[in-house]
């Protein structure tokens, strides 16, 4: 069964790019491409007395954003089999449980709440956090959400929790007939296990050996599978955030992995991919590691 992209819509500004970007994705994979808006109206409205014949003002005002996202999609590509769901739940909530049953779930980068002023809305972090399936969070600018860049940056975090992302990685390289750019970043330790700091003129060259070690490891199955994938591989000291933020730039798509434990609530990203989903300058794809 070919599982959907799930795209949730809202009405927001940001909803706009996230729908042309999930209709081109969806075009790229040759997959159904799922429209959903998330709202607890019923829970509010569902108790009221009807004026007449009239709907709740909020079942009114989802249906104008399911059909005029349904519309967009359209008018970017025709050919791309669209569908709509209203669901009454909380927007993150709603997107997290479809996440269940999707090949990934797409997200604005800012909701409709009163928080303008915020760099991610509180919607794209949850399911960023949550959802057992990749999660695209469309933000940056018009060369990366147009995919000019012609490059996929693929941030490689520990053996635990970055096998999923690399594959990831190297299809959506693949199907894009682009560059992979796989950036191991890794800094010195301060202090030793024992916990006595370290002289500045400690072994440097041991943990670079271990990150471009880790790095071949990780992409040695995946360049097999993947013959035809360019890769770019670099390994460089510094704070992984930082660099990957820097390097987006020049990016169509950054991917990180996450780490999901079973029966674990509350979010679960870490302080790399909050930096990536608040301040990247290309979509960022949080991509969970089953286990």
């Amino acid at each position: 069964m070919t599982l959907p992209l799930v795209a949730g819509v809202d009405g927001s500004d940001s909803c706009l790019p996230a729908v042309d970007w999930a209709v081109d994705e969806a075009v790229r994979h040759g997959l159904p491409l799922r429209l959903v808006y998330g709202s607890l109206w019923e829970r509010y409205e569902g108790g009221l007395p009807s004026v007449g014949h009239e709907r709740p003002s909020e079942q009114v005002l989802a249906e104008h954003i399911v059909a005029s996202a349904a519309d967009r999609a359209a008018r970017r590509n025709a050919d791309v089999k669209v569908t709509t769901d209203i669901i009454p739940e909380d927007a993150a909530d709603a997107l997290v449980r479809e996440g269940s049953h999707a090949f990934a779930v797409v997200t604005g980068s800012r909701g409709r709440g009163p928080l303008k002023g915020l760099l991610l809305g509180s919607v794209g972090l949850a399911v960023a956090a949550r959802a057992h399936c990749p999660v695209v969070v469309v933000r940056g600018d018009r060369a990366g959400l147009a995919g000019t860049h012609e490059r996929i940056l693929l941030g490689l975090g520990e053996a635990d929790t970055c096998a999923e992302a690399v594959r990831f990685a190297f299809r959506e390289a693949e199907v894009r007939g682009c560059i992979l750019d796989v950036v191991r970043a890794w800094r010195t330790p301060a202090y030793d296990r024992s916990g006595d700091r370290l002289s500045a003129a400690g072994p440097v060259e041991e943990y670079e050996a271990r990150a471009s070690a880790l790095l071949d490891a990780q992409l040695e199955a995946p360049s097999a599978e993947y013959p035809h994938v360019r890769t770019r591989r670099t390994t460089v000291e510094g704070p992984a955030g930082k660099i990957l933020v820097d390097r987006s730039a020049a990016a169509d798509l950054v991917i990180i992995g996450a780490r999901r434990r079973a029966g674990h609530f509350g979010l679960q990203l870490g302080r790399v991919s909050h930096t990536l989903l608040h301040h990247a300058q290309s979509p960022v794809a949080v991509v969970p590691q089953r286990q």
